[in-house]
Order: structure tokens, then C-alpha cells, then sequence
């Protein structure tokens, strides 16, 4: 068993450690489809994750390039053999998934496809994904064999994926309480503080016997300065609150944590917006994390002391940009270094729904990162 080019049983061990070493959602389901794709010997693999929506929240491919998912356009709707994979317990091997009665075609730019390998990712009854797999490389298509292997790695896939889930949730919570009660105990506290420094200046001007016209005059502004700083300390406490991406969109959300970055840092962080509309939710939570990675490389690793934020609308869809004036780097240099800057995720990300990452840095000329989407 499992006796392949690619299915020894190190390589399957590898795959699976590698699974379950990952922590982020977005980099489990981009190792099961590069570990399926290795090991079954396919030329093409994907992993669709069901929205609620007839779409898939995210659809993570191996095999085909960024400029030609680009092409391909949107991100594929529920339908023929796609569906049939998410509201099915078992694999379906074809030998020509054309001739299939379920085949509805594909886009132009969509590379041909003939044999076929797929099944649902499931943890008990909930549907997680479906992996499926194309066009294998040696004679015959896929077999028996590959079917149990890849059932084996769906099984495996099930447990990370979930245990992925688990951590970014748990992480979001705690991330979200925290900052709750911290403003919480702020507001209170320096409220309370700024209320009896103002009602101590208000009695000082009014017992003030030397000088008092000037006295009772710089209290009073004392009084006024400690208003002004509850208003917007108050302010300050409310921002911490993380925005809601589904309540308060993408412009919005996006708006409140850069003017957050900008106060918390000394570098000038700025956000500018051109009519842009409301998109697909996937694309607009690719977009806010890709935003949120380029501004923690920027802030953290770039030095510049300006970072500009932008989001335009372009055609059907959307573009953003982040732009820092700092030292700057060689994309090359980075990625023959095996140091990636968070660009892999940015760029899985962007193909995830559709669109397409480019980099544009060289050292001392400061970096921009842009991410376009199509329209929904």
C-alpha cells in the first residue's frame, strides 16, 4: 500500500506532520492540497471550503499559476461535481470528468482537465472542504490505491483544519476580550481620575487669594485641557474596541484600525479610499488581512516613517495598496533566504479569491504592496 512515486510511507508521513504543524487556516489548507497533489501524483489539485451562499468562502489551487487564476476570473459557484463533492461521504473517481453528466464546463482560460479524484473533507456530519485532484501524471489514471490514500489524507486534513479553526478562534476571543476589558478598566479609571482633577482645579481657582484674576484663570484652563483629554481619551478607549467586518464593512473596519496604528506608532500611517463598493465578504476579508500583514511588515521591519494606505475601485472589482518609505528589499534576496515576510499567506490569499498580489520593493527605495480583486 501506498507504494507510489510519491506514496512511500515517509513521504505520507511527512505530509501529514506537516499538517498538523500549522497553526493558521489559511496555511492548513495549503499544505493539503501541495501534500495531495505530491503525493498522488497529480498535476492539478484544489480544496474548496463551502460559504453559505451556494460559494466557497475559499478555494485554494496547486498546480496552476497565479497570471492563469487570474484568468480563470471568480471563485467557482457550488454546482456539478464541485457540489456533488460537498453533499457526498465518499470519493468519486473518474476517468474523464468531462463525459460526467454532472460536467458543466469550465471558463475560457480554465487548463483541460480529464481524469479525476475527489472527495468531501468531513469532521462528523459537518462538511468541511472538498479536495480534489486532476490529470494524473503517470499511465492509467488514478487507481484503488490512490483513492485510500487520499481518504487517509482527508481524514488527517479533517483534524488540522478544525484544530486551525480552534486556534484562530480562541486567539480572536482572547485578542477581543482582552481589549474589551482593557477598555473597560481605562475608561473608568481615567475618567474618574480627570473628573476629580477637574473638580480640584474648579476649587482651587475659587480659593485662590494671591494673583487670583491670573490664578483663576490658568485653573480654569487646567480644567478646560482635562476635559478636552477625557473627550479624547474616551475616544481613544472606544477605538480600541475592534471593528466588526461584518457589521461596519471593509472601508469602515479598515478606516478605524489604521487611525488606531497611527496613534499607537511613530510613523505617520494614512488611509484613502475612491469609491470603492461593498464586495463578496471573502474578498473583503482577504483584502483587510492582506492589509493587516503589509502594515505589520511596514511598522515593524521597513523603518520608513510613512505609511499610506489606499483602496480605489478599479473596473468591476477593487485595489489596494500599501506603500512605506522605508529601507526597502529584494523580493528575490528574500524569498532564496527562505525569510518570506508573510508574502506566501499575502499571495494565497489574493489567489484564494481571485485576484492577484504584486510586490514592488528594491533596497532603499521603500516598498508597495498591491492587491487586486476582480468585481463579485
Amino acid at each position: 500500500m501506498f507504494g507510489g512515486p510519491r506514496g512511500g510511507l515517509a513521504a505520507v508521513s511527512t505530509a501529514l506532520l506537516a499538517m498538523s504543524r500549522r497553526l493558521e487556516v489559511r496555511d492548513v489548507l495549503r499544505t493539503i492540497v501541495v501534500s495531495a497533489r505530491e503525493l498522488l501524483d497529480a498535476e492539478y489539485a484544489a480544496l474548496g471550503v463551502p460559504d453559505d451562499h451556494g460559494g466557497f468562502a475559499q478555494f485554494v489551487v496547486d498546480g496552476i499559476s497565479e497570471e492563469q487564476w487570474r484568468r480563470i476570473g471568480p471563485l467557482p459557484r457550488q454546482h456539478g461535481i464541485l457540489a456533488a463533492m460537498l453533499h457526498q461521504d465518499g470519493p468519486e473517481r473518474l476517468a474523464d470528468v468531462r463525459e460526467d453528466p454532472r460536467f458543466e464546463g469550465w471558463p475560457p482560460a480554465h487548463p483541460e482537465m480529464s481524469d479525476f479524484l475527489g472527495r468531501p473533507v468531513r469532521d462528523g456530519e459537518e462538511t468541511l472542504g472538498a479536495l480534489f485532484l486532476a490529470n494524473k501524471r503517470s499511465p492509467g489514471g488514478f487507481t484503488e490505491e490512490d483513492e485510500e490514500l487520499l481518504a487517509l489524507l482527508a481524514q488527517h486534513a479533517a483534524i488540522a483544519l478544525t484544530n486551525a479553526r480552534l486556534y484562530e478562534r480562541s486567539r480572536e476571543l482572547t485578542i477581543a476580550e482582552e481589549r474589551s476589558r482593557l477598555a473597560h478598566e481605562l475608561h473608568d479609571a481615567v475618567a474618574q481620575k480627570l473628573f476629580s482633577l477637574r473638580l480640584t482645579a474648579q476649587a482651587a481657582a475659587a480659593l485662590v487669594d494671591r494673583d487670583p484674576a491670573r490664578a483663576k484663570g490658568e485653573l480654569q484652563q487646567v480644567a478646560a485641557l482635562a476635559a478636552e483629554a477625557a473627550d479624547e481619551l474616551r475616544s481613544a478607549v472606544t477605538e480600541l474596541r475592534p471593528a466588526g467586518l461584518d457589521e461596519d464593512g471593509l472601508v469602515a473596519t479598515l478606516r478605524d484600525q489604521i487611525h488606531v496604528l497611527d496613534r499607537a506608532h511613530t510613523a505617520h500611517v494614512t488611509f484613502a479610499c475612491d469609491g470603492v463598493r461593498a464586495l463578496p465578504a471573502t474578498q473583503e476579508e482577504a483584502l483587510l488581512r492582506v492589509a493587516q500583514e503589509a502594515l505589520h511588515n511596514a511598522l515593524r521591519h521597513s523603518g520608513g516613517d510613512r505609511v499610506e494606505v489606499a483602496l480605489a475601485r478599479r473596473a468591476a472589482g477593487a485595489v489596494l495598496t500599501v506603500t512605506d518609505n522605508g529601507r526597502g528589499f529584494s523580493p528575490s534576496s528574500v524569498r532564496a533566504a527562505g525569510r518570506h515576510l508573510g508574502l506566501v499567506s499575502m499571495r494565497d490569499r489574493a489567489g484564494g479569491v481571485g485576484g492577484r498580489l504584486t510586490v514592488h520593493s528594491e533596497p532603499g527605495t521603500g516598498t508597495t504592496i498591491e492587491m487586486e480583486v476582480p468585481g463579485g
